[in-house]
Parts: structure tokens; C-alpha cells; sequence
């Protein structure tokens, strides 16, 4: 099954995911230690960005990593 990097918007795959992160009782998945780092210092941000980004139909940023 595949994920969505919530602070960069890359596709992961959760089987083969090394980097991960649980808030509120939800797994996260990431693509590199960065887009972890990030996110655990903020994730309501990431959250909210992916949700407009969501809505909006704009294509995936692939952030800072």
C-alpha cells in the first residue's frame, strides 16, 4: 500500500518504509530522516498543508529532501 509523505508529498511505500512516525495514534510515513525531523517538530503544519494540497489538486512539492 502506498503513502503520502506529508511534508514533502512523495509516494512510500509502507512496506518497504524506513522512516516512520506515529501522532495522535496514526502512522506516518516518510521518505528520508529529514521529512521525519520536520515533521515531529511541527505536524500540525505538514498536516494542514497536506489537507489544502489535498483539496486543491496541486501536485506534490518533494520538499526538503
Amino acid at each position: 500500500m502506498m503513502a503520502v509523505d506529508p511534508v514533502c508529498g512523495m509516494e512510500i511505500d509502507e512496506k518497504t518504509c524506513k522512516y516512520k512516525s506515529e501522532y495522535k495514534g496514526k502512522t506516518y510515513y516518510f521518505c528520508a530522516p529529514g521529512c521525519v525531523l520536520d515533521f515531529e517538530e511541527d505536524p500540525e503544519k505538514y498536516l494542514n498543508k497536506s489537507a489544502k494540497r489535498r483539496e486543491s489538486k496541486e501536485p506534490p512539492p518533494y520538499g526538503p529532501c
